[in-house]
């Protein structure tokens, strides 16, 4: 199993590598800058060299490995400098990826702002399409979303949708994330109600598109669009359907990565010990 979570790159970039391996991961995440602003410090060589090196020497699979987008980018915006800079900050960020040897990047679909799901989708779908022009091997996810006031890509129906529309198609996946999929109203908690679930995620997205599974409880009831995650087997989600969740997507050989809290009821290390019980 590949199961890991977010670790920082407090220091530099190379020591997200060590915050994995200390926590026994076997995938990780990283934000490669600052994800609350807009400008990123360049990648140095050195930087570069020593987190191929330190990955290289670790246990850590390549392709167990993510990137996510910083928060400020907004995909589906219909403000033309807001779009501009969301989908040059996605074309840099993918560059980033090229050079440090992340394969996914991971990115959040956005809100159109009051402009109705279809503008929004018409804006997400340009931009995307137009960061896929880039000639490298990095796969961009389309992450689900929460269901929060004028979002995109929460229901699995639109979600196959924009990704359907997608070219080359070789240059997308899809990240799913647990939280969001259960305050956005799929039932998480049974064996049953997961096994449900996942068949209609494969109807209308499919098993071979899902790249990274994040792997969160959910703080909010079932259907109540909050996206705050929670530590795993304690939120409403619960253990017995996140059980069926783990095993699902090991069984297909899909990396899971925590995005859990960190407070004084669970690390990080605490949260990835769960996961390994559950199995």
């Amino acid at each position: 199993m590949q199961i890991g979570c977010h670790v920082s790159i407090s220091g530099s970039i190379d020591k997200a590598v060590d915050n994995a391996v200390e926590r026994e991961c076997s995938s990780f995440q990283i934000f490669t800058r600052n994800p609350r602003g807009w400008n990123a410090k360049d990648l140095s060589e050195n930087d570069i060299t020593n987190f191929k090196e330190k990955l290289k020497t670790s246990k850590i699979d390549r392709f167990a490995t993510c990137a996510h987008m910083p928060y400020l980018p907004n995909l589906s915006s219909p403000k033309e400098d807001g779009f501009e800079k969301s989908v040059n900050t996605l074309i840099d960020e993918v560059d980033r990826c090229v050079k440090l040897g992340i394969p996914y990047l991971v990115t959040h679909l956005g809100s159109h702002l009051g402009t109705g799901e279809d503008a929004g989708i018409k804006q997400l779908v340009k931009g995307l399409t137009r960061a896929g022009q880039t000639k490298n091997d990095v796969m961009i996810l389309l992450e689900n979303t929460a269901g929060q006031k004028n979002s995109v890509g929460s229901n699995f129906e639109q979600l196959g949708k924009i990704f359907n529309q997608l070219k080359p198609t070789k240059k997308f996946g899809i990240c799913l994330d647990t939280c969001h999929a259960f305050v956005s109203g799929y039932d998480l908690r049974t064996e049953k109600s997961v096994n449900d679930t996942f068949a209609n995620f494969d109807k209308f997205v499919g098993y071979d598109n899902l790249k990274i599974l994040h792997l969160n409880d959910a703080k909010g009831e079932i259907g109540c669009n909050l996206d705050r995650h929670y530590h795993i087997g304690l939120g409403n989600i619960g253990e017995k359907g996140l059980s069926q969740v783990i095993k699902i997507v090991n069984n297909k050989k899909i990396p899971i990565i925590l995005e859990t809290p960190i407070d004084d009821v669970r690390n990080d290390f605490e949260n990835i010990r769960k996961v390994k019980e559950l199995v």
